[in-house]
């Protein structure tokens, strides 16, 4: 018999007859002899209330107060699941963040795992009890209710599954698996039976959205195996997640095309061309806190160069502001240009490593349908370019298909 965390997302909690279901697929597990652990998020849609009623009562929510009031929505949640357990005669006891001790730093919104106290659960788990965890949540040295951000039940379930040492992490939400890229864009687009924490990492960095990033480098750290399944489905192995040496099989070259439509690019022109000017220029946009994803800076010509980066495009308007009011005047630069109406494309696979040309031929293949690439950045396992918002998904099809991952499998 196994021992399994489970994760449920919210819009496999949805409703009460969503939790239902759940509640079933956990009982079977249960009474197949194996040792069960649920974490669920708030109900579909439940946090962004709360959020919106948090803004109607203050313009910026005190972020202690508001991290009282969304952890209540998992609170709901993992009360109703154990309801629904014990009406199948399931043992079932839930907790929230603060009651399993859940431990994490003082950042609230944005808190990080410290550690976790096992004990109780363990003892839970022994005693034949199904234990359900609220995520999302936890509590800081003090005693304060802390979140761990968007998306941080998947963490919280990774977090689970390392402390208590789980054979596996199992993720249910809407889809079945981790795709070769995302089927509303590519209709040819396939599960996959595998892939690596670092290509998971790179695709999740690069735009795939099943998976937050922080419960992924969590499960790599600690070697936890996740598995992405779709709660809408009795049967089907979903994804595995698991290590490059855990894989006797040829790895695919390519495992997927990643996407983002949520970028921008700024252009810092007639930079002075000396040490230290990439700091005067981004130094002040990252204490603002504004993350920059690619920058290029070109050639210089009569000690003047041109300097540009991505953010995201929330940023945009943001960055702009600081670059034309704060560093141009500093600088002397002549002008600064910018647009919100690009995208990055992404082939990711560990099969890079070892075989040569996978840039030269994605930039053929973009070359061939007449899609002009901005900024280009690569690393071991993939290759990113920045093309016009309007070819992304034609980027995306012709690269799919140029790289035959409508085959994988």
């Amino acid at each position: 018999m196994a021992f399994y965390v489970q994760k449920y997302g919210g819009t496999s909690v949805g409703s009460t007859e969503r939790i239902k279901n759940v509640a079933r697929r956990v009982a079977r597990f249960h009474n197949q002899g194996h040792q069960v652990i649920v974490v669920v998020s708030a109900m579909s849609g439940e946090t962004n209330r709360l959020i919106a009623l948090a803004h109607e009562v203050q313009e910026n929510p005190d972020p202690r107060e508001l991290d009282v009031m969304v952890s209540t929505g998992e609170q709901v949640s993992i009360a109703l699941l154990a309801m629904a357990l014990k009406e199948l005669n399931v043992k079932a006891r839930s907790y929230t963040g603060a009651q399993v001790r859940l431990l994490t730093d003082s950042a609230f919104t944005k808190a990080r795992i410290l550690d976790i106290e096992a004990d109780k659960i363990r003892a839970d788990l022994d005693n034949g009890h199904v234990v359900i965890v609220a995520g999302f949540q936890g509590v800081d040295e003090r005693g304060n209710i802390t979140t761990l951000g968007r998306g941080g039940s998947d963490t919280t379930g990774v977090a689970l599954a390392a402390a208590l040492k789980a054979d596996e992490c199992q993720i249910y939400t809407d889809v079945d698996g981790i795709y070769t890229t995302d089927p509303r864009v590519v209709p040819e687009a396939r599960r996959l039976t595998s892939i690596t924490f670092e290509e998971m990492l790179e695709m999740a960095s690069l735009g795939s959205k099943v998976l937050q990033i922080r419960s992924v480098e969590f499960a790599g750290k600690y070697r936890v195996k996740l598995r992405v399944l779709s709660s809408f489905e009795e049967q089907g192995e979903g994804t595995l997640i698991t290590f490059e040496e855990d894989g006797n099989m040829e790895q695919p070259v390519i495992s997927g095309i990643a996407f983002n439509r949520d970028e921008a690019k700024i252009t810092v022109l007639g930079v002075p061309d000396h040490p230290g000017i990439a700091y005067q220029i981004l130094g002040p946009v990252a204490d603002a806190n504004i993350d920059v994803d690619m920058i290029i800076q070109n050639v210089s010509h009569e000690d003047l160069t041109d300097f540009s980066f991505t953010v995201h495009r929330n940023d945009f308007k943001k960055t702009m502001n600081i670059i034309r009011e704060k560093i141009q005047p500093h600088i002397g630069a002549r002008d600064v240009i910018g647009g919100d109406r690009i995208a990055k494309v992404s082939v990711v696979g560990v099969g890079m490593r070892s075989h040569a040309g996978i840039a030269s031929k994605m930039f053929r293949v973009l070359a061939e349908e007449g899609i002009n690439i901005q900024m280009i950045a690569t690393s071991e396992i993939k290759v990113s370019v920045v093309v016009d918002e309007k070819y992304m998904e034609l980027a995306v099809r012709v690269l799919h298909k140029a790289f035959d991952l409508e085959q994988a499998l």
